[in-house]
């Protein structure tokens, strides 16, 4: 079973070898974890702090976290994932939106939870914030795609050790940035050359990087969309926060005519992803498989 690559992002736009091996990853697993990315440790300690104290809020002020599209705010324990809880903030790349979402929870001053929130959201945030010849100099562009922050708690205890935290999926959007719990693990994607489930475990400060269903649509099939589920392996809370870059603005998903040629024929016809995130709730079909009902 393959291990997950580690890419340096301070060399990813300047080494041919690690250019390489950020194309590969991203095409035979959808799966890899970035160093080198600029972000402080003490930043994303804040973060987890700011969480945390989130999810301590009465049930009341969680659910004023309110739906912008279906599935983007809080998410209570349920049937399918009764272990799971997150918060949802959409857009995250719109200031204004990080204000609301604060102001909505009365968001607890864990140091100062809006200039946490809407710093480690911002596009241009780490090595893409230069400009110049930096690599992710291009970063900025990710406010042409709106994107979603997702926090997310699982709340294990010593009856749930070896159960799902959380069902297996493919994330419906481009990509996802992930930053885990750096003390409890559980992470696991699946190695499509074994077909079967490789174990992510924690290492602190980096972050892990996921291929979704809009990536592998978008690329034409060249990106693979990695199935991925979540293990209680401890008896203890999980934290891990997530940056969903979703879709195109203006809502179209289609790949470009560089990814079209005599031997690569169009494999998906246009869709919009509202559309196709809300088949995807109402199916219940959540790992890729609705990328077949947009074949071309």
């Amino acid at each position: 079973m393959a291990k997950i690559p580690v890419i340096d992002l301070r060399l990813a736009g300047s080494s041919p070898a690690e250019s390489t091996r950020l194309r590969d990853a991203c095409e035979r697993l959808g799966c890899f974890r970035v160093s080198g990315h600029g972000v402080p440790a003490r930043l994303q300690a804040e973060m987890k702090a700011a969480v945390r104290a989130l999810f301590d809020l009465p049930d009341e002020a969680k659910r004023r976290n309110a739906d912008i599209i279906a599935g983007s705010g809080y998410v209570a324990p349920s049937p399918a994932n009764p272990l799971y809880e997150a918060f949802g903030l959409l857009d995250a790349a719109a200031p204004a939106d990080v204000d609301a979402f604060c102001a909505r929870l009365d968001a607890p001053p864990h140091g100062d939870g809006e200039e946490l929130c809407g710093e480690d959201t911002r596009p241009d945030r780490g090595r893409g914030g230069q400009g110049g010849d930096e690599p992710g100099a291009g970063a900025s562009r990710v406010r042409d795609w709106p994107c979603q922050f997702r926090m997310n708690r699982y709340n294990y205890t010593e009856d749930t050790v070896g159960k799902p935290g959380v069902q297996v999926h493919t994330d419906s959007g481009f990509l996802t940035v992930l930053q885990e719990d750096e003390c409890v693990g559980g992470l696991e994607v699946l190695d499509p050359a074994v077909g079967s489930f490789v174990p992510v475990h924690p290492v602190a400060g980096s972050f892990v990087v996921n291929i979704g269903d809009v990536g592998t649509a978008w690329s034409n099939g060249r990106l693979h969309n990695v199935k991925h589920r979540v293990q209680c392996v401890a008896p203890v809370p999980r934290i891990s926060i997530a940056m969903f870059l979703l879709a195109p603005r203006d809502d179209r998903v289609s790949a470009p005519e560089a990814f079209v040629d005599a031997d690569h024929p169009r494999r998906f016809r246009e869709f919009k992803y509202d559309d196709y995130r809300k088949l995807r709730l109402s199916t219940g079909e959540r790992a890729g498989e609705v990328l077949a009902r947009v074949a071309a």
